[in-house]
């Protein structure tokens, strides 16, 4: 296990990676959910703000399960944010804005911090490595959960898109998926498959970013 390895390399740079992590998902789960959350109460239904989750406090969307599988494999997630259909006036064109709101979200959320990681990077790279560090774990972590949320497989964004738009046209596929959804979703993170999913994604983000930024240097 890479943990394992890295606390037997170096505790200090196991530690390091720990704390990144932990500050990327505490940001990026509460901005996500707090997405959700906001955005459901704009089109009619308070049912995640009456539950106190239109909140950018972790400590209201944080799963211990989730937050360990993002320390031990570089993905987790959040409790999910609870939708009153019912207060909805279209459901199904509500429901695909209220779950591309969590990804949109962290995908803004990563430019914004790939840029602060861009412009500081001069002056931090031999001064303040670790402050680097952690704002690259923050703008990858955020990619990440944005690309890994609109898998169309449930219990994910993503499925909630495809069911909403095509659900009349592959009702089969989408009962499959229904099955075994976390039953792929597991066998995708712990084959490592998951990664090579990832991995290219966040790097292509990082180079469009980069490519930007660069105009203004």
């Amino acid at each position: 296990m890479r943990l394992i390895q890295m606390f037997q390399e170096s505790p200090t740079q196991a530690l390091i990676y720990i704390l990144s992590i932990f500050l990327a998902m505490c940001i990026g789960l509460s901005f996500h959910e707090c997405a959700h959350a906001w955005t459901a109460y704009k089109l009619g239904d308070p049912t995640a703000k009456n539950m106190g989750r239109m909140t950018l406090d972790p400590l209201k969307h944080i799963d211990l399960l989730g937050m360990l599988c993002f320390v031990l494999f570089g993905i987790g997630w959040a409790k999910p944010v609870m939708i009153g259909s019912r207060n909805l006036k279209n459901f199904r064109r509500d429901d695909v804005l209220i779950s591309l709101a969590g990804p949109v979200t962290n995908l803004l959320l990563s430019f914004v911090f790939y840029g602060i990681y861009f412009f500081l990077q001069p002056a931090l790279m031999f001064r303040a490595p670790v402050v680097l560090y952690i704002l690259a774990t923050i703008y990858s972590v955020n990619i990440s959960l944005a690309i890994f949320n609109v898998l169309p497989i449930p219990p994910l964004d993503g499925f909630h898109v495809v069911t909403s738009l095509f659900v009349r046209k592959s009702y089969k596929v989408v009962e499959f998926l229904q099955r075994y959804g976390y039953w792929i979703l597991l066998i995708l993170l712990f084959t490592g498959v998951l990664g090579y999913i990832l991995t290219p994604v966040v790097n292509w983000f990082t180079s469009l970013y980069y490519s930007f930024f660069s105009l203004f240097a």
